[in-house]
């Protein structure tokens, strides 16, 4: 040791270090560090203690979980003699006491004695808890026979997987069944004590948010700067307030009115971000979700059309923390129970118990919370891995996070998932597995603490598979809850539990997924599935409830009534959005904008294809370029038909309809994971959809001008149009460029309707020929009972006519013997305004129809 630099001695389990000033030391879960840790909560380099020159720095290096001082995260501290360093939980993390005297020296690279986890429903033990708690309140732990000393944390020997161990109650707060089927807290906090609490000062207000002139600064990307804060009424009760939050303040997982307050009652609980509060006595309580949290499913029963149950009484309980795995044969309720466990198609019997928490009742709260990877990537494959994350951290987070918040958030990510080495690469151009990592990492961004995926690994190579499962693994070790849906057995091994769903939606087997083989009696899984095949009225979910593995792995899960906060009447509110309409509008538009633009293709067919359409009318009677009529037949008096001016626009109208169809029947159906996604996570359904009309509906225009620019300014055309008078170009381009709009609004109801992409072309080619019929170019319609005002639902009928009437079609081409003029065509203003009216209309009306489609794609608690 240096002269005149004090010693630092850190302490943790009898294990004792004394720091050498001449290097940093390294702490985590990483075997050649210098402080090994066997925590899953202990990032792989959680962090490092060094000497700056004036004093012991302790710096975090972006751990997943954190590193606490007296209950707060700190990622660069000045620190010495008399502290104590949580990692990776501020209540019962590893803790390091520091100290200035070493009892016993040893040397710096040997390993300490593994710390044990301790079991989650005890973290009120600590020592820590136990000081600060008020005099009248008993410990929730009491101490093992041999007292521990005053400053470390009681160890106890980790629980196995499972659900059947005792658990203790916490602090202060009447001990009642949890899912566990053991004691537990009240729903507040689940199984576990507060992380923090704080004072309350008489009549003071305690304000929350992201600033650190906050009273309570909650460093979540989720919280707004100035979030809510708590105020005391005059009667002596507390209130809280909402500050024009962008993500929402929750009582009782229900979004009170931006700007609005509620009255707090002895049992209520306000979310804010990924923490909750509650008010006991003088004091707030504070749990931070860092993502240990249990989830369980009771009695999951969900009904189709005709009391046909395709997901029967499914219930089981997962600990925080681990990686759950469910397999089972097609027809078996794998994707039914991932929607009914996500919210996004709610059961129609039992529940989803987050923590305790409804997760049906209090959706909007705790969605963001909820992570889904679904089978399809969710993310714009034309766009670089970086530019992806970028425009999703631009959707989810609040309006008053800024960019340089967002960046350090993606980089974190990006850095996690081994992913920043790819960051500039296009999506596209990643292999599967890695493209699954990029939807992983999408997911990350908000932290959330249960992560749900479907089919990770399908049509991935078997390296590839292990990849992926060795992942999320890695990522249920950083402290987060993990639920695969997959067809691949081979690293099933990697999973904490297995859930063997049987064809008809029931529970075939829960457990360790190495006792599963021998439960079944078969030697391979592709036995058990065959099994499943051969004797499927076989009553499996009996020969489960049966066996001993029941009794030792689902059986208090599924005896015990689900216990759930009691909630008021479901409100009518709408859960706030992260940012506001135009904010969403905004951003969409850009993404949109990148994705086309980094479509090379895509932007050649929109400059070729009005090009080659406007081209092909020029090869119509070239040698007849008039579109009026000068030539009168000598015997009769009347103007001769020019037939050249109908044919014309005939082949321009068709055009512009497949052109603006084209431009749009695939955008919806291409995005529909995408969107659905987004939508659960607080996506405006209007901002998502007016992003599409508005960058298609200016290409779209734009095309339609090309294409009337292209067919008309090579021909002659009258001097004088009805509107803009010297201006005729123009006003017969506005007719085909208002075409192209409205066609392109049916394409999107097209894309909205069918349930793949590849259903889409046909129903363009169908849409296109149904226009050259009703043009009215080939026959007359005018007349024609039923055929006429059919006629009026098509988008080219209304635009030939509105050109028709600036070309004077009645004269120029006049009705057979017998046959009355078209009242469309009539060369008057009000004629022309009526034609292009209604065809602006017949645009609006589709686009109400496309959100009505779009809806029926979004999560189903979402519509409700």
């Amino acid at each position: 040791m240096g002269h005149g630099v004090p010693e630092l001695v850190l302490e943790l389990n009898g294990q004792t270090w004394t720091l050498d000033p001449s290097r940093p030391y390294t702490l985590g879960r990483d075997p050649q560090g210098d402080i090994v840790f066997d925590d899953a909560r202990v990032s792989w380099r959680h962090a490092t203690i060094s000497w700056s020159g004036r004093g012991w720095v302790l710096e975090d290096h972006g751990s997943t979980n954190g590193t606490f001082v007296q209950g707060q995260r700190v990622h660069h501290l000045e620190i010495g003699p008399g502290m104590a360093v949580h990692l990776g939980n501020a209540t019962d993390g590893p803790r390091l006491n520091l100290s200035g005297t070493a009892a016993a020296v040893a040397s710096p690279q040997a390993q300490p004695q593994q710390p044990q986890q301790q079991p989650y429903a005890a973290q009120g033990a600590q020592a820590g808890w136990a000081q600060q708690a008020p005099a009248h309140q008993a410990p929730a732990h009491q101490a093992p026979q041999h007292q521990a000393p005053a400053h470390q944390v009681p160890q106890q020997q980790a629980p196995q997987p499972g659900w059947q161990q005792p658990q203790q109650p916490a602090p202060h707060i009447p001990a009642q069944q949890g899912p566990a089927g053991g004691a537990g807290a009240p729903p507040v906090y689940g199984d576990r004590s507060p992380t923090t609490f704080h004072q309350f000062a008489l009549g003071r207000v305690m304000r929350i948010g992201r600033a650190l002139e906050n009273d309570l600064v909650v460093s979540d990307l989720q919280v707004s700067r100035h979030h809510a804060e708590f105020h005391a009424t005059p009667d002596g009760r507390m209130e809280i307030r909402d500050l024009g939050s962008h993500n929402g303040t929750y009582v009782n997982g229900q979004p009170i009115a931006k700007g609005g307050s509620a009255l707090l009652g002895p049992t209520d609980i306000v979310g804010v971000g990924h923490s909750t509060f509650r008010i006991v006595g003088d004091r707030l309580e504070e749990f931070v979700d860092t993502g240990e949290v249990s989830f369980s499913a009771r009695h999951l029963t969900v009904t189709v059309d005709g009391g046909k149950q395709i997901l029967k009484d499914v219930s089981f309980g997962v600990p925080e923390k681990s990686l759950i795995a469910v397999i089972g044969p097609s027809g078996s309720g794998k994707s039914t129970l991932l929607k009914a466990l996500t919210g996004y198609r709610p059961a129609n019997q039992g529940d989803v118990l987050y923590d305790n928490r409804n997760l049906y009742k209090q959706f909007a709260e705790l969605r963001q919370r909820i992570g889904l990877v679904p089978q399809d990537d969710i993310l714009h494959k034309e766009l670089t891995v970086k530019k992806a994350l970028k425009y999703a951290a631009k959707l989810r987070f609040p309006a008053d996070t800024t960019a340089k918040e967002r960046e350090a958030r993606i980089d974190e990510v990006l850095r996690e998932l081994k992913l920043d080495i790819h960051k500039e690469k296009k999506v596209t151009s990643l292999s599967g597995g890695q493209r699954k990592r990029v939807s992983v990492a999408l997911e990350l961004l908000t932290k959330p603490s249960l992560i749900f995926l479907d089919e990770p690994t399908s049509g991935l190579d078997p390296g590839m598979d292990r990849d992926v499962m060795q992942l999320l693994r890695g990522l249920a070790d950083d402290g987060r809850t993990v639920l695969v849906v997959t067809h691949s057995v081979a690293e099933l091994a990697l999973c904490d539990k297995l859930l063997v769903m049987a064809p008809g939606g029931a529970v075939a087997y829960f457990g360790p997924p190495e006792e599963a083989l021998n439960f079944f009696g078969y030697d391979t899984w592709a036995d058990v599935f065959s099994a499943f095949e051969n004797y499927r009225d076989y009553d499996w979910a009996g020969r489960w409830k049966g066996s001993q593995h029941y009794q030792m792995y689902a059986a208090d899960i599924d005896a015990v009534a689900p216990q759930s906060v009691q909630m008021p009447p479901m409100q009518a509110m709408k859960p706030p959005k992260p940012q506001g309409w135009m904010s969403q509008f905004l951003t969409l538009v850009r993404r949109y904008v990148s994705v086309i633009a980094s479509d090379k293709g895509f932007l050649a067919l929109m400059v070729i294809l009005p090009a080659v359409l406007g081209a092909v009318s020029l090869l119509i009677d070239a040698d007849k370029d008039l579109l009026v009529n000068t030539e009168v037949n000598p015997r009769t008096g009347l103007p001769v038909p020019n037939g050249t001016a109908t044919t014309v626009l005939l082949i321009l109208a068709v055009g512009a309809c497949f052109a603006g169809a084209a431009n749009s029947v695939r955008e919806l159906i291409k995005e529909r994971v995408i969107y659905e996604r987004e939508r659960a996570t607080g996506l405006s359904r209007s901002a998502y959809l007016m992003s599409k009309v508005f960058v298609l509906g200016v290409i779209t225009v734009l095309q339609g001008l090309m294409v009337g620019v292209i067919g008309f300014s090579s021909r002659t055309i009258p001097d004088e149009g009805l509107i803009l008078g010297n201006l005729t170009l123009l006003e017969l381009c506005l007719p085909i460029m208002a075409l192209g709009f409205t066609s392109m609004m049916f394409g999107l109801i097209i894309s909205a309707l069918v349930k793949t992409a590849e259903k889409t072309m046909p129903l363009l080619v169908m849409f296109a020929i149904v226009q050259v019929v009703f043009t009215g170019c080939l026959f007359a319609l005018n007349g024609s009972i039923g055929v006429n005002q059919f006629s009026f639902l098509m988008p080219s009928r209304w635009a030939v006519a509105a050109a028709g009437t600036t070309l004077d079609f009645n004269r120029i081409s006049p009705p057979a013997k017998g046959e009355s003029n078209d009242p469309l065509w009539e060369h008057t203003v009000g004629a022309w305004t009526m034609d292009m009216l209604a065809l602006i209309a017949l645009g609006v009306i589709c686009g109400f129809f496309v959100a009505r489609f779009l809806r029926r794609h979004e999560p189903e608690v979402m519509r409700k």
